[in-house]
C-alpha cells in the first residue's frame, strides 16, 4: 500500500505542476483533463485503501517516508498515518474535489485564468491530503499552511476585483491569528514530549497531563490544557469558529467551485479533523473540552441567525457552513468525536451540492447572486431544482436524508453527554444545537423558496435566456445528490456504533457518549427514522420550514413589517454582530495605526532622525567645534601644552 499512498498524494501535485507551468502548451482541455486524471486517480486509490481497511481487515499503517531534518534529537520527518479516520477523510476530500474539477469545466468555461484555476484546485487537494495523511505535527503544519496559502490564491483568483483582494487578505490575516496559537501548541508538544511524531506524543500524553506550566509567573496551568487550547485556537481559524469566523463569508468573492471546495470537504474541515486526531490529548483536559463546546455552541446558533438576513445566495450557504461547523465542534467538545466526523462526511456531500447548485443558478442568471431578484426557477431548471431540494432536506435533517442521520444523532449525543454535569456548559450546548435546528430550516427554505418558487422577479432579458445549465455542471450535482440522499442509511451503523474508527479515535470510558447512545438508542436505521417523531428536533425543523413558507410564499409582506418594527435587531444581524467592524477597525485598523506609529516615531524619528542622522549631525557639530582649536600656530600649541602640564601637576600634588 506504500506506493498507493505516494500516488494518492503526488498525483494531484503533479497535475497541478503540469497545468500551472505548461498550461499554455497543453491548452484549456489539457489542463482540465490532466488535473481530473490526477484527482480521479487519488480518489480511486483512496476508495481502495478504505476497502482494504474496513472490509479487508488490513491494519492501520504508520510509515516514515524520509527524515527531512534532525536537530538536538528532534526528528523532522515526512510520513503517513493511514487508519480508518484518515481513509474516510481521503475519500471525502478526493471525491468532492473530483466533482468540483468536473463542474469547473462548465463554470469557468470562458474565464481567461482557466488553466491557472485548475492548477490551484489540484494543488489545494494535494495540500489537504498531506494534512489528513500526516503522521507528525510538522507535516500537519505544512498541510495546514499549504491549504491556507492556496485558499488565499483562490479567494483572490479574480485579482482585478477589489473586493476579492480584500477578502483574501482578510482570510490571510484572520488565519494568521489562529495559526499563531496553533504553532505555539505544537511548540508546547515538543517542549513536553521532545517529539513531533503522533505515536510518541500520544504515548506521553499522561505524563504531559500531570505537569504544569506557568504562562504567567506564579500562576501554574495544566500543561495539557494549555496545549489543547492553543491547538484549538488554530482549529478556530481554519474551521471558522467565532470570533475567528469573519473570513469565511467574504471568501465567497472567489469563484463558486472553490467556495464548494473550501466550505465542504477541505479547508474548513481541517480543524474538526485535527481535534478528532488529537483526541488522546483533548480527552485529558476537561477544561479544553469545555472551551471547545462553548465556542461551538455560540457559532452553531448565532452564525445561523445571520443566514436569515443574507440576500446573496452564496453567503446564505456560507453562513450555513459556519453553523454546521459549530455543530461539529459541539460534538467534539462533548467527546462525540465519531459523531463530529460522521457529520463532517455527510455535510461535505450536501454542502458541496448546495454550493454547486447555487453556482448553477448564478450561471443561468448571468452571474446575478441576489435571491430577491430570482424566483420561479423550478420550471426553467428542473435538475438544479431537485438536486437543491435534496441538499436542502439533508441540511435541515429531513428524516432519511444523510443529514438526518448525522445531525440528529449528533444532537442526541450532546443531549446524552453527562460528563459536563448539569451546569451552564451543558445547557448552552444543548439549547444552541436544538434551537439551531429551527434556524437552519428557516434560512435554508427561505433561500429555496425565494430562488425556485413564488413570483418571478428577474428582469425580462434574463428571463428570456433562462435554461438548465450544461451536463458538465448538472452531472456533479446528480452525483453529489445521491450520497446526500442515501449514504446515511448504510454508514450510520458502522461509523457511529460499529467501532469503525477503532484506535484512530480515543475516548475515555466515562466520556464515551456515542457508546452510551448506541446501547440505549440505536436499533437500526429504520428504527431511528421512526423514533424521530418522538424528538423535538423533527418538530423544530418542520416549524422552521413552515415559517419560511408562510413568510416568503404565503405572506411575503410580513418580513418587511418585522424588519420595520424591529430595526435594532435587524441592524445587529445585518452588521454581523459588528464582528467585521471589530476586526477591520480594531484588529486590522489598530495594526495599521501601530505600524504607522512605528514607522513615524520608531523608524523616521528614532532610527533615522536620532540614531542615523542625529549621530551624523552630532559628529559634524563636534568636528566643527574641535576644528576651531586647530589654528596651525606654534605658540598656541605650546600654550596648550603648558596649561595641560600645569593641570596634571596640580592634580598629582592634590592627590598627595
Amino acid at each position: 500500500m506504500y506506493n498507493y499512498y505516494l500516488i494518492i498524494v503526488l498525483a494531484p501535485l503533479a497535475a497541478a505542476i503540469i497545468a500551472g507551468l505548461a498550461g499554455k502548451s497543453i491548452g484549456r482541455a489539457g489542463a482540465h483533463w490532466v488535473t481530473i486524471a490526477g484527482v480521479g486517480t487519488a480518489c480511486l486509490l483512496s476508495l481502495i485503501v478504505l476497502k482494504n481497511l474496513f472490509w479487508g481487515g488490513a491494519p492501520a499503517e504508520n510509515i516514515d517516508v524520509y527524515t527531512w531534518a534532525m536537530t538536538d534529537g528532534l526528528h523532522m520527518k515526512v510520513g503517513f498515518l493511514v487508519d480508518r479516520l484518515t481513509a474516510l477523510m481521503m475519500c471525502v476530500v478526493t471525491f468532492v474535489s473530483l466533482m468540483v474539477h468536473i463542474y469547473t469545466i462548465g463554470y469557468m468555461h470562458d474565464d481567461p485564468g482557466y488553466q491557472r484555476f485548475f492548477s490551484y484546485i489540484s494543488l489545494f487537494t494535494f495540500a489537504m491530503l498531506m494534512l489528513v495523511m500526516s503522521n507528525n505535527f510538522l507535516q500537519l503544519f505544512f498541510g495546514w499552511e499549504a491549504v491556507g496559502l492556496v485558499s488565499y490564491l483562490l479567494i483572490g483568483f479574480w485579482y482585478k476585483k477589489e473586493t476579492a483582494i480584500f477578502a483574501n487578505l482578510k482570510a490571510f490575516l484572520v488565519n494568521r491569528v489562529g495559526d499563531f496559537g496553533f504553532i505555539l501548541g505544537i511548540a508546547g508538544v515538543v517542549m513536553f514530549t521532545g517529539s513531533l511524531d503522533y505515536a510518541e506524543v500520544f504515548a506521553s500524553a499522561d505524563n504531559v497531563a500531570a505537569q504544569n506550566i506557568e504562562v504567567f509567573s506564579g500562576t501554574p496551568w495544566n500543561a495539557m490544557t494549555v496545549i489543547c487550547i492553543l491547538l484549538f485556537i488554530g482549529a478556530m481559524g481554519k474551521s471558522a469558529q467565532a470570533p475567528l469566523h469573519v473570513w469565511l463569508p467574504d471568501s465567497m468573492e472567489g469563484p463558486t467551485p472553490i467556495s464548494a471546495l473550501i466550505h465542504a470537504a477541505t479547508m474548513v474541515t481541517a480543524g474538526i479533523f485535527m481535534v478528532a486526531r488529537m483526541s488522546p490529548l483533548f480527552e485529558l483536559s476537561t477544561t479544553a473540552l469545555a472551551v471547545v463546546i462553548v465556542i461551538g455552541s455560540i457559532t452553531a446558533f448565532f452564525m445561523g441567525l445571520l443566514g436569515i438576513v443574507q440576500n446573496d445566495i452564496k453567503r446564505v450557504v456560507a453562513y450555513s457552513t459556519l453553523s454546521q461547523l459549530g455543530y461539529m465542534t459541539v460534538a467534539l467538545g462533548a467527546s462525540a468525536y465519531s459523531a463530529a466526523i460522521f457529520h463532517l462526511m455527510t455535510h461535505a456531500f450536501f454542502k458541496a451540492l448546495l454550493f454547486l447548485a447555487a453556482g448553477s443558478v448564478i450561471i443561468a442568471m448571468h452571474h446575478e447572486q441576489d435571491i430577491r431578484k430570482m424566483g420561479g426557477l423550478k420550471k426553467y431548471m428542473p435538475i438544479t431544482y431537485w438536486t437543491s431540494l435534496i441538499g436542502t432536506l439533508a441540511l435541515i435533517g429531513f428524516p432519511g436524508s444523510s443529514g438526518f442521520f448525522s445531525k440528529d444523532l449528533l444532537i442526541e449525543a450532546v443531549k446524552e453527554s453527562h460528563w459536563h454535569g448539569q451546569g451552564a456548559v451543558y445547557w448552552i450546548a444543548y439549547l444552541s444545537v436544538l434551537l439551531g435546528v429551527f434556524v437552519t430550516a428557516l434560512y435554508s427554505f427561505r433561500m429555496f423558496f425565494l430562488v425556485f418558487h413564488g413570483k418571478e422577479r428577474m428582469d425580462a432579458e434574463t428571463k428570456s435566456h433562462l435554461h438548465e445549465t450544461p451536463t458538465v455542471v448538472t452531472a456533479p450535482l446528480i452525483l453529489l445528490a445521491i450520497p446526500s440522499a442515501i449514504i446515511g442509511w448504510f454508514t450510520v451503523g458502522p461509523v457511529l456504533f460499529g467501532n469503525y474508527f477503532g484506535e484512530a479515535i480515543f475516548v475515555t470510558e466515562s466520556k464515551d457518549v456515542v457508546a452510551h447512545l448506541g446501547d440505549t438508542f440505536w436499533h437500526g436505521s429504520w428504527a431511528l427514522v421512526t423514533h424521530i417523531y418522538k424528538s423535538p428536533v423533527f418538530y423544530l425543523a418542520a416549524a422552521g420550514t413552515l415559517t419560511a413558507w408562510f413568510l416568503y410564499l404565503k405572506r411575503p409582506d410580513v418580513p418587511q413589517t418585522i424588519k420595520d418594527r424591529l430595526p435594532g435587531v435587524y441592524n445587529v444581524l445585518d452588521r454581523k454582530y459588528y464582528f467585521d467592524d471589530l476586526w477591520i477597525k480594531g484588529f486590522a485598523g489598530g495594526g495599521r495605526q501601530f505600524g504607522q506609529f512605528l514607522w513615524k516615531k520608531g523608524d523616521e524619528f528614532l532610527i533615522d532622525g536620532v540614531l542615523v542622522n542625529g549621530t551624523a549631525k552630532t559628529v559634524g557639530r563636534l568636528a566643527g567645534v574641535l576644528r576651531q582649536i586647530q589654528t596651525g600656530y606654534l605658540y598656541t600649541y605650546a600654550f596648550a601644552m603648558i596649561i595641560g602640564l600645569t593641570a596634571l601637576l596640580g592634580w598629582l600634588i592634590w592627590l598627595r
